[in-house]
């Protein structure tokens, strides 16, 4: 008999993988390219507040932690009054690792077909999840051309994270 994973340690494998990918490009950025004209700070920052949001069961009451600031929700584009560390925004990585890894062991059929609902999206919370993945994959693929640009080397490919509650090394 084939060995099978549940559905949330699939969920994990693949979020961890995500995660681990955006942490691996963040942390390759050399430190003298970490706040100029190509936004790398941003870029990661913004994906990483993101992932935060999407992963808070009601939107509504969402607030980043300190020192953290809801900016990214200004609809003129107005960017943090200030550049975040690169320390900074792998901390605030680790907390929405640690987030996902707790909303993600607690789900169960009811669970994934429960809503996230703003203002502009309406979906089941497996839909979130891997609407948040995409979203992840998106800007680690961005910050990993950067890197790639900057420094002619990037992150290698992470197929799956270890486990539900161990984060993968590659």
């Amino acid at each position: 008999m084939a060995n099978t994973i549940s559905i949330k340690e699939a969920i994990w494998n693949q979020f961890g993988a995500s995660l681990d990918m955006l942490e691996n490009a963040i942390i390759m950025c050399p430190d003298e390219h970490w706040d100029t004209e190509i936004g790398f700070w941003y870029a990661s920052y913004h994906c990483t507040f993101w992932t935060d949001y999407y992963l808070t069961t009601d939107p509504s009451k969402f607030a980043p932690p300190p020192p953290f600031e809801l900016s990214e929700f200004d609809p003129t584009g107005k960017r943090p009054n200030r550049t975040y560390s690169k320390t900074e925004v792998l901390t605030y990585l680790a907390h929405c690792r640690q987030k996902a890894n707790r909303f993600i062991s607690g789900l169960d059929t009811d669970k994934l077909n429960e809503r996230w609902i703003n203002e502009y999206k309406n979906y089941s919370f497996l839909e979130i999840l891997i609407y948040n993945i995409r979203h992840i994959q998106h800007h680690s693929a961005q910050l990993n051309l950067l890197l790639k640009q900057i420094t002619n080397t990037a992150p290698t490919w992470i197929s799956q994270a270890k486990n539900l509650n161990t984060k993968n090394k590659k």
